[in-house]
Order: structure tokens, then C-alpha cells, then sequence
């Protein structure tokens, strides 16, 4: 359990230790943990202060009884009621209006609400019947009124999405914000609040994602969060839910400067503020995005209300994208000077295929020509590899830029891709960590990319798109584009973090070939991507009737090379990359 509260005492409200044993802190996280209590306090002084000066009267401690009778059974009907409810009674005038409202009963849930949200002696006893604006005066100025008037003419049910009002008491005002419905009941009207099926709903919502909200009241430490506040948290069921000072203790003391921040940006500034809070214990990591609840527009923040995103496994991922970096970072480094990294990345990432795939089905062949001559090895990257468990990684991607920093950033995204691939994760999730070691980098790094998974037993091809040219199929001489991903292809490698990306599948008949290029094998001035589409696909069924690939790794090597001539020219500003697999059995 993180919290853990003592019995509550207004001297010691903000010593609430948590179980997990404080870390030694120096004198600069003592400060940060008074600053926060001493902000919430001085906010505190002035929401009561205002509600003083400004709210309605205390409740009369022994309103006037009035003479309404409660049928027999009526208090057995309510309480087998599961939410809380009260019965009301109208008192209705010669002109047909209704001038008053009586409480006549209310069920166990209601006084259990009442017992578990105000202090002991803030609720009158119960006496019998009793005017309603009498014994809760706050009610008078929120939408019930004009729901009951409605229900009494209408003589329908009256919804209302939020109901609040603010109940003043000697320890402080309590602020409460329910879901409220009117229902006529015969000559009566049955008030209920805070359906349950709407709430477990909602809570199996927080659960599935991970997220929760919560309500701190400013005036008297309430916490009124949502069903799945304390299963997010980690908390136990019976455990107390934490105020703003416990969770003030109970994030590390790095995060306690991130929260006094957030804490002021709301409470003075009245701003949302959106911040991560590490908590100890466990290396919890929570996005809250916290926005001000003023008592009227404009004015003084009463509340603070905030939803808190569990965002651990997010950041083990990104961390996994970060040692994917490094690792690719110190492959760099060991090459002595540009003309040897370029000498060893040549045959690292241009494979030479021969008949290493047939294990797999298939042939595979390659032409690649850099955007410099005598350059060796430029953006453009290619690999097709076995992997452990029986299938093939096939990729090609297109680094931005040129020269070594070009061949730097295709070094890096290969080889955290080689590694990243004996994961066996889906290439979707390869191509999302793909995505955040590109953010990662230091500098503007963006690159387009095919990420594919080949299943020999199935025949099937299954890739993602990261802004990259899509594939194109060459089935019996005829050459079409394929489908991109549900949604559309995906957004470039690098440039925005936590990108999700979407895999489509294509099953491939025998002597299908597959054709991946970059798209310096066909951009023209000025750039129209859909024209050089077209011409890549004229050009690949042009050769094919000229002649049909050969058998074997050199019929195929020999149609891609003289795809790549009949393409290739003067005008090329880039490296150009074409890769073909042909299905072979």
C-alpha cells in the first residue's frame, strides 16, 4: 500500500506518513514538502473565508417539524434502494406552484453518505420530516429546485448530469458534486445521486487504460475521485485515499518541485497544467494533467481536479527504444575514421544475397547507388535476416540528409532494429521503438522505413509503413501498389514520439515479386509522389516484357538492375535502393 493515513487530527493534517520508509532528504526536499503544505494551507484560509463571508447559514440544528405522514413500509422500500435516495414531499400553493419542499425519509446509503463525507456533529439529527432547504440551505441555489417544479408539472423523471453545492461546517466548507436524479413517486418524489452502473463503467474504462481522476477539495483536504482511483494507484480497497499533502510525501523528492509547480499554477495562476510524478516504492511513473475548479467564474480556485495517466510502461519502453541508441551509438564509434566506417558499413548494411533465403522460399536481390560517387554507403539501408523463431526480418529505410550524418543515423536505426527484431515482438511495436530511438536522437533525425516479418508457412508478408513509398507486387508481369496499413501509412520515423503504427498483411503466390525502393530511385523536380509512382510501376512491366526475370539469385539480380538504369539518370539528387524478393516455392 502506498498511503497510509493516521486518525485525523487538524494539528497533524499533513504528517501522514506513507509504509514505504522515507529516503534520506537533504534540507532542499524539506523545503519543497513545507512549501507545498504552506500553499495549501494559505488556499485553504481563503475558500473558507470566502464561503464565510459569502456562502449560505450553517444547517439549523433542529428545524421545525411539519406534519407529513411516511407510509409504514415507506422506509423498507427505500433502504433496498442500492444508491442513495431521499422522499420528498411538495408543499403546493392555491396558485398550483410549488412553495416548499419536505424531506420525509432518507435510506441507510444516504445516511452512510452523509456519515462518511461531513464531520460527526455537522449533520443535524433527525427529527422527522423536515423542510429540505432548511436542513441542507446550499441545496436552494443549484439546479434541484428546478428539477422538483419540473417533475411536479411534468410528472416525468428530471436528469441531471453534475450537481454541486458547497455544505458549510465548523471544521471547514465541504464541497459536494454528484449525479442527481427526480422522479415523481405518486403524490411524492423519490431524489437519488451517483447511479452505480455508471460508475462501474467507468471505473472498468480507468482500468483498461490506466488512468483515473480525482477532485481535491482545497477547504477541508476531500478527496472525491473516481471508482478506479485507488486500484490505478495500487492502493487497497479499504485504504484512504490520499490528499494532495500525502501525495506530496509520497513522490520522490525530485518530483516534489515538478508538483509544488503544478500545485501553484493551478491554485494562484488558475492555469491546467500537465506534469510526471515519480512515485517511490516501485519507480512509478504518472502524467497529471491538473485543471482549477473555481466557486464562480472568475474567481477563487476551490478545487483541483486532475487526471493521472499510469504511463510506467511507456517510459521502460522508451528506455528500451534509448538502450536500443546506445547500443547502435557505440557500433558507430568503434570504426576508426569515416572512410573505415564507411569501408565495414558497405557490407553491413548492403548484404550480398546469394542463396542464403531459400531456406525461407525465397530469392532476394538488391542494386544500391549513392547520391555521391565514390561514396560507398549513404541514407539508404536494406536487411533481410533469419530470426530464431523460423520467420524472416525484411526491411528497407531511407535516412534524412546526406553524408556521414545521413550514415549515422541508417547505422543506428539498423542495428537497433536488428536488435530490437529477436524481441518477437509484432512489427508495429518494432516500428514504434524504431520511431522513438529516431525522436531520441540529439539532432533533427527523420527517416522513412518498410518494416516487414515474412512467415514461410503461411506465405504471408505482414509490414508497416513509416512514411515510406509502399511496396509494389509484380504478379505475371503485371505491376500494382500495395494497400497501405489500416489508417494509412504512418508518420515518418522521428518525428513525433509515441506514434502508433498499423501492419498490414499480403500472401504471396509462387514467383510473386515484391519490389521495396526508396524513392530517390524515382523523385523527379518538382516533386509529384503520385507520378513517380506510376512511373516506377510502367517501368517495372516494361522491363518484365522485355525480358522476364531468369531463374534463380542472377535472373532475378539481372531485372532489378536493369530496372534501376531504365529509372536512374542525371536528375537523381539521392540514393536510390531497390530491393526485390521473389517467392520460389
Amino acid at each position: 500500500m502506498l498511503f497510509r493515513r493516521r486518525p485525523y487530527t487538524r494539528t497533524e493534517r499533513h504528517d501522514m506518513p506513507v509504509d514505504v520508509p522515507p529516503p534520506a532528504e537533504g534540507p532542499r526536499a524539506r523545503l519543497e514538502l513545507q512549501a507545498i503544505r504552506a500553499l495549501l494551507d494559505a488556499q485553504r484560509r481563503r475558500v473558507t473565508a470566502y464561503t464565510e463571508r459569502y456562502g449560505p447559514g450553517l444547517p439549523n440544528p433542529a428545524p421545525p417539524a411539519v406534519p407529513f405522514a411516511v407510509p409504514p413500509t415507506c422506509q423498507d422500500v427505500l433502504d433496498a434502494l442500492p444508491m442513495a435516495a431521499l422522499l420528498l414531499a411538495p408543499v403546493v400553493g392555491a396558485d398550483g406552484e410549488v412553495q416548499d419542499i419536505v424531506l420525509l425519509a432518507r435510506n441507510a446509503t444516504a445516511r452512510e453518505y452523509a456519515a462518511s463525507r461531513f464531520p460527526e456533529d455537522a449533520v443535524p439529527p433527525w427529527t422527522g420530516p423536515v423542510p429540505l432547504f432548511e436542513r441542507i440551505p446550499s441545496l436552494a441555489s443549484t439546479a434541484i429546485p428546478g428539477m422538483l417544479a419540473d417533475a411536479y408539472h411534468q410528472r416525468a423523471p428530471q436528469q441531471s448530469d453534475t450537481v454541486e453545492w458547497l455544505v458549510r461546517t465548523r471544521t471547514g466548507p465541504v464541497r459536494i458534486s454528484a449525479e442527481v436524479r427526480v422522479a415523481p413517486c405518486g403524490d411524492h418524489f423519490l431524489l437519488t445521486w451517483e447511479p452505480g452502473g455508471r460508475l462501474r463503467m467507468a471505473a472498468a474504462a480507468q482500468q483498461l487504460v490506466r488512468t483515473c481522476w480525482v477532485e481535491w477539495n482545497l477547504a477541508d483536504d476531500g478527496v472525491q475521485p473516481s471508482r478506479g482511483f485507488r486500484q490505478i494507484l495500487g492502493l487497497t480497497d479499504d485504504a484512504p485515499e490520499p490528499s494532495l499533502c500525502d501525495l506530496a510525501t509520497a513522490v520522490t523528492p525530485d518530483s516534489r518541485s515538478t508538483l509544488y509547480q503544478a500545485l501553484y499554477d493551478v491554485i494562484l495562476r488558475k492555469r491546467t497544467t500537465d506534469c510526471e510524478l515519480r512515485f517511490r516504492g516501485g519507480e512509478r511513473v504518472f502524467r497529471m494533467v491538473a485543471e482549477p475548479v473555481r466557486i464562480v467564474p472568475g474567481g477563487l480556485v476551490w478545487a483541483l481536479r486532475a487526471v493521472l495517466i499510469d504511463v510506467t510502461t511507456d517510459r521502460r519502453r522508451r528506455e528500451a527504444a534509448r538502450r536500443a541508441e546506445r547500443d547502435a551509438r557505440r557500433e558507430h564509434e568503434r570504426a576508426e575514421a569515416v572512410a573505415e566506417v564507411a569501408d565495414v558499413l558497405r557490407d553491413a548494411v548492403l548484404p550480398h544475397f546469394q542463396d542464403e533465403l531459400e531456406s525461407f522460399g525465397l530469392e532476394a536481390a538488391a542494386v544500391y547507388r549513392p547520391d555521391t560517387p565514390g561514396a560507398g554507403v549513404g541514407g539508404d539501408w536494406y536487411k533481410a535476416r533469419g530470426l530464431p523463431d523460423g520467420r524472416l526480418l525484411v526491411a528497407l529505410g531511407d535516412a534524412r540528409g546526406h553524408g556521414l550524418a545521413a550514415v549515422t543515423l541508417m547505422a543506428k536505426l539498423r542495428y537497433a532494429l536488428a536488435g530490437l527484431a529477436y524481441t518477437s515482438q509484432p512489427v508495429e511495436l518494432l516500428t514504434q521503438w524504431l520511431n522513438e530511438v529516431a525522436c531520441a536522437d540529439d539532432r533533427e533525425s527523420t527517416a522513412t522505413a518498410i518494416i516487414a516479418r515474412y512467415h514461410p508457412d503461411l506465405s504471408l508478408l505482414r509490414w508497416t509503413c513509416a512514411g515510406h513509398p509502399r511496396p509494389v507486387l509484380l504478379r505475371d508481369g503485371r505491376a500494382s501498389q500495395l494497400p497501405a496499413p489500416a489508417g494509412g501509412p504512418g508518420l515518418t520515423l522521428g518525428v513525433m514520439p509515441n506514434t502508433v503504427y498499423s501492419a498490414t498483411e499480403t500472401p504471396l503466390e509462387t514467383d510473386d515479386i515484391v519490389l521495396m525502393y526508396s524513392d530517390g530511385l524515382t523523385e523527379r523536380r518538382p516533386a509529384d509522389p503520385d507520378a513517380d509512382t506510376r512511373r516506377f510501376l510502367q517501368a517495372a512491366e516494361c522491363c518484365f516484357r522485355e525480358a522476364a526475370p531468369g531463374l534463380g539469385h542472377a535472373g532475378l539480380q539481372g531485372y532489378v538492375e536493369r530496372l534501376v538504369a531504365h529509372l536512374d539518370g542525371p536528375h537523381r539528387t539521392d540514393d536510390a535502393t531497390l530491393l526485390a524478393l521473389r517467392r520460389t516455392a
